[in-house]
């Protein structure tokens, strides 16, 4: 008995995908299953869970050797997704199966014991990318075909074992495109702004970094609300783009963080770790290729580190770099992985490591309050646009004062930032936070008068050359909420005031 054949799948690497071609090869010799084409230890077991499949699928295994190579070799291959294409392809070196439908289609999905398909990760990207590579259909796991058929331009069919992939492709059966059993999961509600009583600075700070996507750094005691305002930050953001919300999903799909009751994320992602977590938590790593990290799921959204002074100092430093690229990149074993991370930084730091209610009640020495916040470094807070310092609210203020509602601060955020789409849309920008310190100089420089507090406090050393372009994307924001052409005097002072460490806005 001897067959050849051939069936196409997907690779993720990193944040890319790769078209994989799975041959399968039957000849004479000792019965065994051989596995080539560079995979990792879960692909060197696909050999069980498919032989196992097969026969508990009421099909027959060939009793020969069977070789399956998964090409371009070069590349490498990990998860388990690839098992049912390779028992399709065993099965079509069997002349088991038709191959009529195969030409065209992708298949992804891991295999049960039982024939079952499990779910696996990363099928938005995957499926982009077949689309993009000229593929018209593809075959995933019944649990998965909601994410899967956001890809517009290909044909979708969700399978719920492999015996149903056998009758679809003998013509049998038409494979579903619905999920049986959806999860009704409510989506988190995000709370409201109105139940910030006072803190009027703070809350001023937090419409500008959500109206030009920026930066934010908010000092002050335990309780005083720093937390509570970095909660409602997502409910006065913009809901994402098509394109965004699509890239989001793309990156929760391959961290298994993707929401069980929306397959496609539209509303701008929270992501809050724990002070204690390390540099692999914050930008990603693991094993073969590095997975997404923290930075990379708060992708267009906002990364809040509550008690951020409690952090290492190596581990906040290591936000440097996605913080002015964009992006993050992971070099392991397996090669370099490069992660979307143009995230909304919230830093929240108490003033000193005692943390009392009033400062006048410290017992830190001088020596111990600079060296607490010291571990947020020069160049670190120099990527950090708006600072604020909070200090408790009156009485009157905490019992009787409500401030004004989300859906009011959102309405303004969104106007701000209409604002700045339409001007950078030439250049493809999407905010002010991204344009980059060059156009802003040149191209849309403000009025000389304008830029006078700018140079004199370049002349003075208080902002450095990175700090003045920072401070020249807060006054196009500041510029924008008020409903301005272009930033005058008073927005580059605002600015400039907005950066000055420690002090109030």
């Amino acid at each position: 008995m001897s067959g050849l054949g051939r069936v196409h799948s997907v690779g993720l690497n990193a944040f890319s995908a790769d078209m994989i071609e799975i041959q399968a090869n039957i000849s004479s010799g000792l019965p065994g299953v051989t596995i080539s084409g560079n995979v990792d230890a879960s692909l060197r077991e696909a050999k069980e869970r498919v032989r196992a499949a097969v026969a508990n699928s009421e099909l027959k295994f060939p009793g020969t050797k069977v070789t399956i190579a998964l090409a371009p070799a070069v590349l490498p291959k990990v998860g388990p997704g690839f098992d049912l294409a390779m028992a399709i392809a065993v099965l079509l070196a069997a002349k088991q199966v038709s191959p009529t439908k195969l030409e065209g289609t992708v298949m992804l999905g891991e295999l049960a014991l039982d024939g079952r398909l499990r779910s696996v990760r990363g099928v938005l990207p995957l499926l982009l990318a077949a689309r993009d590579a000229g593929f018209a259909r593809a075959v995933v796991p019944i649990a998965n075909v909601a994410e899967a058929t956001l890809v517009t331009g290909l044909e979708v069919g969700g399978a719920q074992s492999l015996s149903d992939v056998v009758r679809w492709l003998a013509g049998d059966v038409v494979l579903d495109t619905v999920d049986g059993q959806p999860v009704e999961t409510a989506p988190a509600a995000v709370p409201d702004m109105a139940d910030v009583s006072g803190q009027a600075a703070a809350r001023r700070a937090l419409e500008v970094a959500a109206a030009g996507a920026h930066h934010l750094l908010m000092t002050g005691p335990p309780g005083i609300g720093k937390t509570m305002l970095a909660s409602r930050l997502p409910g006065i953001l913009p809901r994402l783009g098509e394109d965004e919300a699509l890239q989001v999903t793309a990156i929760h799909s391959i961290a298994g963080t993707l929401p069980a009751h929306s397959p496609l994320i539209t509303s701008a992602p929270f992501v809050a770790p724990h002070h204690s977590a390390g540099m692999t938590a914050l930008l990603g790593g693991g094993t073969g290729m590095a997975k997404p990290g923290a930075v990379s799921r708060a992708h267009r959204g906002v990364l809040f580190l509550d008690e951020c002074a409690e952090m290492g100092p190596k581990v906040l430093d290591s936000l440097r770099q996605p913080l002015e690229e964009g992006e993050v990149r992971i070099s392991r074993r397996d090669g370099t992985a490069v992660y979307p991370a143009r995230f909304q930084l919230i830093l929240a730091a108490n003033p000193c490591p005692c943390a009392p209610a009033h400062d006048v009640d410290c017992i830190c020495t001088s020596i111990q309050r600079r060296r607490y916040l010291g571990r947020l470094s020069g160049p670190l807070m120099d990527r950090i646009d708006l600072r604020v310092q909070m200090e408790p609210p009156a009485n009157s203020a905490l019992m009787t004062e409500a401030g004004e509602s989300s859906a009011v601060v959102a309405a303004r955020v969104a106007e701000a930032r209409e604002a700045a789409r339409t001007r950078w849309a030439d250049d493809g920008w999407l905010t002010n936070s991204e344009v980059p310190g060059s156009a802003l100089r040149r191209r849309y420089r403000p009025a000389g008068a304008a830029l006078k507090p700018l140079e004199q406090a370049l002349r003075q050393g208080r902002v450095t050359a990175r700090g003045a372009d920072r401070a020249l994307r807060l006054a196009w924001t500041l510029c924008d909420l008020r409903g301005g052409t272009t930033p005058e005097e008073d927005d580059i002072v605002s600015a400039l005031m907005y950066r000055d460490r420690g002090g109030r806005a």
